[in-house]
């Protein structure tokens, strides 16, 4: 259940890390739940001390979450990194009961301070990708794309920091996601080129362009942000997703109007995921 974070833990050294108290986890998950500005959690902490905070969160998520069926990659891009005060990307997770079907729609306050983002899920094919040292290597053990549009949720109330550290002690901000259908890797260096060169565009309900990025916007491949989470410790199995990181900034929903869509040009199909925002 928490193999990926203990994973995570261990290899950083973190054994003795400082967690946030069970008050304050407890907290944190009655204002997350009623979608209620949260204190910031770790404010004052390490990143180990985070990643802590982050597995004690878990425990107490999943029984109103579900399990967790996947990990997320976030602040995979240099100014994102920059502006949040890291040096690398952090990781979260991804709950079951977070995942929503293509197409389906959601409350426009769905939560304390809800964004869109463009996403996609790399779904793990075999055991053999722990092995994996290059994009392409990675690609060629995973089983399917999955089109993603990711709706976090920045939960802190005004004036809580808002860093790479309390990103990280919440999950780096999961709340919501809606997953269009399976793309099979049929051909895994076609699809490992298409990934990069790819062009992935999110737009509004009325059409208009919201985000449009290339592939390697994603830590110069998407595959990358598999290859960052197993050099922290984590350790991948047939059938997890990994949520591989924003292709463009995050964006209040207000601008998407009514829905969103998102869509993958030069992908087999040029596929699309949508959702709807409903007030």
């Amino acid at each position: 259940m928490f193999r990926i974070i203990l994973a995570a833990l261990l290899a950083a050294g973190t054994a003795s890390a400082d967690c946030a108290g069970d008050d304050e986890i407890s907290a944190y998950v009655d204002a997350y739940l009623s979608h209620t500005p949260a204190r910031a959690l770790g404010a004052d902490g390490s990143l180990e001390d985070a990643l802590c905070t982050q597995g004690k969160l878990i425990a107490a998520l999943e029984p109103k979450m579900g399990p967790v069926v996947g990990y997320k990659v976030g602040l995979t891009s240099k100014p994102a990194q920059e502006h949040f005060g890291v040096s690398e990307p952090v990781m979260g997770v991804l709950y079951r009961d977070m995942l929503l079907d293509d197409g389906a729609e959601v409350p426009a306050g769905f939560g304390t301070v809800p964004l869109v983002e463009a996403d996609l899920l790399l779904v793990v094919g075999d055991d053999g990708i722990r092995e994996a040292t290059t994009p392409d290597e990675v690609v060629a053990h995973l089983s399917a794309l999955r089109p993603f549009i990711e709706l976090p949720d920045l939960t802190f109330a005004e004036g809580e920091p808002v860093t790479g550290i309390t990103l990280t002690a919440i999950g780096v901000a999961a709340r919501l996601g809606v997953v269009g259908a399976d793309i099979p890797v049929e051909d895994p260096a076609a699809i490992s080129q298409a990934l990069a060169s790819m062009t992935v565009t999110l737009s509004a309900a009325d059409g208009t362009t919201l985000t449009e990025a290339p592939g390697a916007a994603v830590l110069g491949h998407p595959a990358n942000a598999v290859l960052w989470l197993m050099s922290k410790g984590v350790t991948l199995k047939a059938g997890d997703v990994v949520s591989v990181g924003s292709f463009g900034p995050l964006l209040p929903i207000a601008k998407a109007g009514g829905g969103a869509t998102l869509t993958y040009a030069g992908l087999p199909g040029d596929p699309t995921v949508s959702v709807r925002f409903a007030d």
